[in-house]
Order: C-alpha cells, then structure tokens, then sequence
C-alpha cells in the first residue's frame, strides 16, 4: 500500500520562502487566484517602500556644502554660496538608477543566493523584460502624452548618447559571454567585468558632463544647476497678489493653486516624480496638490490676462484686445483664443516666468540673452500693437541691443491669426538688416481696406534668424497686430467685467473699449450703482458721457475715491453702460464691477497666501518629515487632504493601508542624513521582493507559464508600472525630456550592470571555490537579449529621426498628433513582439537557433 506525502503537491516547491502553510487541499484555479491578488497586493507594498527608500537617497543627493567663489560684480570681493555635494549625473546614475530598480536587482541576487547559487530565470528575465518595458512602453506613453502643439527635447545630449551605448553595450556584452567566450557558463573575470562596468558608466558620463559645462560659473559647475531662488520667491508673491484678488477663493485654494503652479514651474528629477505617482497609486500625500478644475480655469484667465494686458516694453506699452476675464462665457471668443493659444503657448507660456513685466513688481527676467554682449539680440520694441483698416499699412518696430558693431540679419513673417494673409493683409517675409550700431529698424505691412463690415481680427509677425551664431532672438519674438474695422461706429464695452482697486488710490480708471468699428464720432453714457460701497461715503459716483472722436478706440472712466476706512474685503459699486449715439451700440461687457480693497487687509491676505505657499512648498520636499507627520501622512488618505480626497483614493488608501503603518516605522530621512532610512528600506524591498519572487513562480507554475515568460510580463510590469506614471508626469510637467525618457537607457544599463553583475560575481567565486564552474542556460535569456537589443536598436533610431526631422516635431516626445501617436503606437507594438516572440520561443512553439 502506498502513502501520500502531503507536503508534495502541485508547484509545493518552487518558492524559497512560501508556501508558509499546506496548500494540498486547494484548488489549483484558487491558488494561482490567491497568488495573483497578492502578488499584485505585495507590488504595492513594494512601491510604498520604495517611496520611503526614495526619499532617503534624495536626502544624502541633496546634502549641500557653503563655498565661497569669486564675486564677477565687484572685483577683489567674494561672495558665500550654497552648491550640492553630489553631481545631478553621479545621482541620477547611481543611488537614483538604484532606487528605481532596486526591485529588479534585488530579486535577481535573492534568487540566486537562495537557490544556491545556480543560475535561474526569474532575475534575469525580470530584468530584460523591465528594461523592454522601460524603453518600448514608456517612452511610447511619453511621446504621446505631451500636450497639442507642444514638443520635449532632451536637453543633455552628450550624457544620454553615453548612457545609449553603454545600454547597448551592456545586452551584447551578455550576448558575447554566454555564447560567445564561454558559453552557458560565467567566469569569475566575466562576473568581474560586468559588475565593473557600473563604474565605468557613472566615471565616463560625469566626465562628459563636467565637459559640456565648461561654459558654467563655477558654483554651477558644482552642481549642474542655478541656485537662484530669489526667482522663485518673487513668483509666490506675485501669484498671491493676482490670486488674493479672486473673490470666489478662499485662502487655502488660493495656497493649493499658487503651491501646483510654482511647483509646476521647477525642476524635478526622476525619483521625485516616482514618489509623487507611487503616492498617487496607493492614496497618498501627493506631492503637486489637487487643485479644482473651475480654479485652474482661474490660473489660466489671471495668466492670460497677464501676458495680455500687463508686458511693458521700455520704449512702448504692449495693448490688450482679449478679454479672457471670469464672465464664464469664454466661447465668443473661441476661434480667436484658439489662434492666439496655438501661437503662444509653446513660444510664450513656458517662459513666462522670465518674460512678464508687471507694473507693480519688478522685472522677474534677469537673463542676459546677449551672453555678456558676445551675440546680438534683436526683438520687437511691443508685443502688440492696432490699427485702423483704413490706414493702408502698419508700422511694426524691431530693436537690436547687445552686440552692436556687427551687421546682423533677421527674418520678419507674418502668420494668421484671426485675420487671413490676402484677405485682411498683405503677407509679409523680408529680411531686416541692422548696420554696424544700428540699433532700431521698421518694417510695414499692407493692410488691406474693404467696405465689408468685420469684427476686429489679428494677426502675427514672427521673427527668425538664420545666423545663430551671432544673433539671439529676444523675448519679444512674436508681435499681435489687431486690424480695427473702421467701416462701422461700433460698439463700448467694458475692457474687464472686474477692477480691483485699492482704497489709497484717489482715483480708480475703468476703461472703455471701441470695438468692431471705429468710424465717426460717438458717445456713451454711464452711470454708477451702489452695492456694498455707498457713494458719497466710499466714492464719488453718478452718471456721465464718454465721447469717441474717429478712430478713437479707447477711454477710461474716471471715479474719485473718498477717504475711508474699510475694514472689509470687498466694498463695491456697479458701472453700467446705458446707452451710445451716432449708430454705435452697447457690447457684451455693459456692466463692471469695480472693488475697494483696504491696502493694510490686502497686503495682509497676501503676506497670509505667500507664507503659507512657501510653508507648503517646504512641507513637499521629500526630505523633510518628522517621524510624527510620517505616521500622520501614512495613516490618512491622501495625506490628511481629505477636501481633495476622491473615492479611488480612499480604495487604493484602504487596499495599501497596512503597507503605510508599518514602513511608516522606517526612520525618516531627517534622522541620520538619510542614511538610516536607505538601508533599512532597501532591507524591507529586499525581503518584500525575495517573497514577490516566490509569488510569481508559484502563479507561474500553477497557470502553465515558465519563469521567463513569468519574468518579462508579470514581474517586469509589476516593477515598472510605477516608473510609467512618474515618466508621463514627468515629460508633461518638465520642460525636457531628460528625467522623462532621458535617463531610460542609463537605468537599464545599471539594471545589467548590477542586476547580473553582482550575483554572477558570488556565484562564479562560490563555484570557483568549489572548484566548479558556474553555470547560465543560455537559450532562453541569449534569444530575449537579442530580441530586445534589435527592438531598442529601432526605438532609438525612431528617437533620432524624430529629433532630426521637422515633420515630427524636431523632438524626441511630442509634436504633431498624427505622427507622435504612430511613434507611441509603433514602440508598444515593438514591445508587444518582444513579449510574443520570447513566449513561443520559450514554448518551444518556435526554434531559433543561436
């Protein structure tokens, strides 16, 4: 009679640590159900971890030194600056590549410790099928994640072409020692090499980083970045006072939206967008707020209007024709909004934070586009300007300052707008040559007259140059000329339906806009209305005429202020349009609302928005927790932001809330440097992936899959789904594509470099020891290697091409619709070939042989 051993049953033996307990009686379809849900349970644990093993490595790569350097202001003088110990490229390609991947290298040395010493197919499938996934799939989802009309580039070209070759050098490297010099096994000397290539990497491309910045001060040569913040503090308490102004918001909106907006405009790295989009996988503390979408419609209006009716020229006043304020019906204005957005939003926008000049504050630009008077830069003297229909042409003024006493050249094109080349205007593409000194020049475009009645249109005059070298196109590179219809009387409306004005002000100015015609001589009467101010006590209201002598577009009604003294936030009184003469009419904007805020409470609410946005700001930055708001941040959904809590976060809280309370005993990064919080959190992954290991072979057995197959799909999406989500965050918030897809292949060259390196180096000296060679199965591993070296080999040359030619936008990411979604399309079909061809190869449904 024979026995049943009952501890021998189905895939009872394929896990180092599970299963913990006796799983004979189960289902076979149960317990590869059970094992998927907590595989993908345990990825989200090890996501969380890596969050906390993140923050630590940006603590020890964030540690700064004081330095003293020469002062380029006043000579014999020296100024102390602050500058960051660790190189951006040494981070970015050791503790920051480590962090990242630490899953993937973990597993490959557990499993080969744990299985003594023998070579498997996990780690290293994990690892190849990770790096496939990196490059195919996330790039792909970059590419098409960039906004309409937008494009990224990588910035630091020389460092990614090292990182490139080191990437393909890595995969041919393993090609060449299991099958070349000594195949299906690895020497110690192998082992060595690959594990020594890691080095060499980080050694070679901070050489040629150091090289590429030659050109830097020294206190950037430090660090590879500006450590200005100044800049930084002017735009909080400029977007305070245009957000203390917003009667609908409350402060601490105000603070969430001034804190996304100022966050939005810096630089991050990898690392701090995978924190951000592991937080926003699990429910956590997210690290750029949410802010409501009728208050980003706000940002947008307040940050058009700006760019609008705020850019001051120090020779001419720039003219707003676009009212973009907060009537709600935005729609009106829609075919000239989308003209104008199209034009300026990759031009103009995402520098906008060096280009706008209030006429309250200071000029937040300080760069200097001459580069010391070395290059010449040439722009126009307004960002807009008007005229009549019936003045036949325009004069359009361009300027040249820096370099002088050189001839330069540049090239002036008109572009449609709102108003048609042939049609409205004569088009225009002529050379301006500036003389040795010469310093102003004009050029004037036909306008074109007819007796058709229009509304106001626009267009644009774009300049160019074509000499690089020499010449540097200013700020103002792009000019909007409005052409007033003058075959009508038109109409008066109000500029804005809201002035802001402060009580210390004598007189408040509401301006009077003529629009869609400005012939003959009109008027319109006003009248004023008492709402919370009372006049006679607040202002001096009534009624009165504006009159508009031909041509004559726009006039200000002028309200004498009275002395008070307001306690409130919001005293206001009414202007209403009532009626116009000589043909004209009354337009859209027939009533304004004009407030008077106290100077004392609204420098007060400012200071308030400012303190408490810096204060964020600081409360976000990873390497700041006490141990008391880590345990407050881990045991709230989102953080304790519960008003902007969505029911998915309060899920994905619950599902991972276990995970939070017990890694949220890891010391945080302020106790020991963030040192402490390193190892004890690379211990904690090391665990968590050694057990993810078992999970996946087990499921893999139970549902019929090999490990390899198990490894480039399960796993290798596992540990890469959070990567995904902190590179699409990453190319549509950064203005490169370096921490997006720049540093993809760095990462998988260090995956190999590590990954394999470090345990075929135990290994082969385990064996060597035992005086036995250690042994790799070439087959499987070799065929996916060559697979995906030939797949990358054909997204980088996509890469290139998209990056050389102007139909695809002259950009890795981005670009025209049509072309960057077949670029995203192509790369995940490459991956799914990858996947598809290593499977039937590992099935033995396809030979192929090597």
């Amino acid at each position: 009679m024979s026995t049943i051993d009952l501890n021998n049953y189905t895939c009872s033996d394929e896990g180092l640590i599970l299963p913990i307990i006796n799983e004979y009686t189960w289902a076979e379809w149960v317990r590869a159900t059970l094992y998927m849900i907590t595989m993908l349970w345990f990825f989200m644990g090890v996501a969380i971890v890596a969050d906390v093993f993140m923050c630590g490595i940006e603590k020890i790569t964030s540690k700064t030194r004081i330095v003293k350097i020469p002062d380029p202001e006043k000579k014999d003088e020296v100024k102390t600056i602050e500058v960051k110990v660790w190189n951006d490229t040494v981070a970015n390609l050791s503790l920051m590549a480590f962090g990242t991947s630490a899953p993937e290298i973990l597993l490959s040395v557990i499993e080969i410790t744990g299985n003594s010493f023998k070579s498997s197919d996990l780690g290293p499938g994990t690892i190849v099928g990770s790096a496939a996934f990196n490059l195919l799939v996330i790039t792909g989802v970059c590419i098409v994640s960039i906004p309409k009309g937008e494009t990224r580039k990588i910035g630091n070209i020389p460092v990614y072409v090292t990182t490139t070759l080191f990437a393909m050098m890595a995969y041919i490297w393993l090609i060449v020692v299991l099958k070349g010099i000594t195949p299906n096994k690895v020497d110690i000397y192998e082992a060595v090499i690959t594990f020594l290539m890691f080095p060499v990497l980080i050694l070679t491309s901070y050489a040629v980083d150091k090289g590429c910045n030659r050109r830097k001060t020294s206190s950037e040569l430090e660090v590879g970045i500006s450590l200005t913040r100044e800049g930084s503090s002017t735009e909080i308490i400029h977007l305070a006072k245009e957000l203390g102004r917003q009667k609908d918001m409350t402060e601490d909106e105000a603070v969430a939206l001034a804190t996304k907006k100022i966050l939005a405009q810096q630089h991050h790295n990898r690392g701090w967008y995978r924190v951000h989009a592991t937080r926003g996988l699990t429910g956590g503390h997210r690290l750029i707020p949410k802010v409501k979408k009728k208050f980003n419609d706000i940002y947008k209006h307040v940050t058009l209007q700006r760019l609008h009716e705020k850019i001051v020229d120090k020779e001419d006043v720039a003219l707003s024709v676009l009212d973009l304020s907060e009537r709600g019906d935005i729609t009106i204005y829609n075919g000239l909004f989308l003209s104008l957005f199209q034009i300026y939003k990759h031009v103009t926008l995402q520098r906008l934070h060096e280009k706008i000049v209030d006429k309250e504050d200071v000029a937040l630009s300080v760069l200097d586009l001459s580069e010391g008077g070395a290059k010449a830069v040439v722009e126009f003297t307004a960002a807009s300007c008007a005229v009549l229909e019936n003045e036949g042409q325009v004069r359009v003024g361009i300027k040249r300052y820096g370099k002088l006493d050189v001839p330069v050249e540049v090239i002036a094109e008109t572009i449609d707008g709102s108003a048609e080349a042939e049609s409205d205007y004569k088009q225009l593409k002529q050379k301006v040559k500036f003389s040795p000194n010469e310093r102003l020049q004009e050029i004037f475009v036909e306008i074109i007259d007819d007796d058709v009645w229009e509304p106001d249109e626009m267009f644009y005059v774009k300049l160019t140059t074509e000499d690089k070298s020499m010449v540097v196109i200013g700020k103002t590179e792009i000019t909007q000329i409005t052409i007033i219809n003058d075959d009508e009387p038109g109409k008066f409306e109000f500029t804005k339906p809201s002035y802001i004005v402060r009580d210390s002000v004598d007189t408040a100015q509401v301006f009077v806009k003529r629009v869609n015609g400005a012939d003959g001589t009109v008027s319109v009467s006003w009248k004023t209305k008492d709402m919370t101010a009372i006049t006679g006590k607040d202002y001096n209201g009534g009624e009165g005429t504006l009159t508009f002598g031909h041509g004559e577009t726009s006039k200000p009604i002028e309200i004498k202020l009275m002395d008070t003294d307001l306690e409130e936030r919001d005293h206001s009184f009414q202007i209403e349009l009532k009626s116009a003469t000589g043909g004209a009419d009354i337009g859209k904007i027939s009533k304004c609302i004009v407030t008077l805020v106290n100077d004392v409470e609204f420098d007060g609410l400012v200071s308030r928005i400012a303190n408490k946005t810096s204060k964020g700001l600081d409360g976000l930055r990873l390497d700041t927790s006490s141990w008391k708001d880590q345990f407050r941040e881990a045991l709230n959904v989102n953080g304790g932001d519960l008003d902007n809590a969505s029911v998915l976060d309060y899920i994905l809280h619950f599902i991972c809330f276990f995970w939070k309370a017990l890694f949220a005993l890891i010391p945080p990064p302020s106790i020991g440097g963030g040192w402490l919080t390193f190892v004890l959190a690379l211990a904690m992954i090391g665990l968590m992936t050694a057990i993810i290991g078992d999970l996946a072979s087990i499921f893999g057995c139970l549902v019929g899959l090999e490990k390899t197959i198990t490894a480039i799909t399960f796993v290798a999406l596992g540990t890469s789904m959070p990567d995904t989500f902190a590179s699409k965050a990453a190319a549509v918030n950064e203005k490169t594509a370096d921490s997006s897809v720049g540093n993809i292949n760095g990462s998988n060259a260090v995956n190999v470099f590590l990954g394999l390196g470090l345990p075929w180096v135990m290994a082969s000296i385990y064996w060597a020891v035992k005086g036995e060679d250690f042994e790799v199965k070439s087959g499987s591993l070799v065929f996916s290697v060559i697979l995906y070296t030939a797949c990358s080999l054909a997204a980088i040359a996509v890469l290139m091409l998209r990056r050389s030619l102007s139909i695809f936008g002259g950009a890795e990411l981005g670009g025209s619709t049509g072309f960057k979604y077949a670029c995203g399309i192509f790369m995940c079909f490459l991956w799914v070939f990858y996947v598809i061809m290593s499977s039937l190869q590992t099935k033995n449904i396809i030979t192929v042989n090597i």
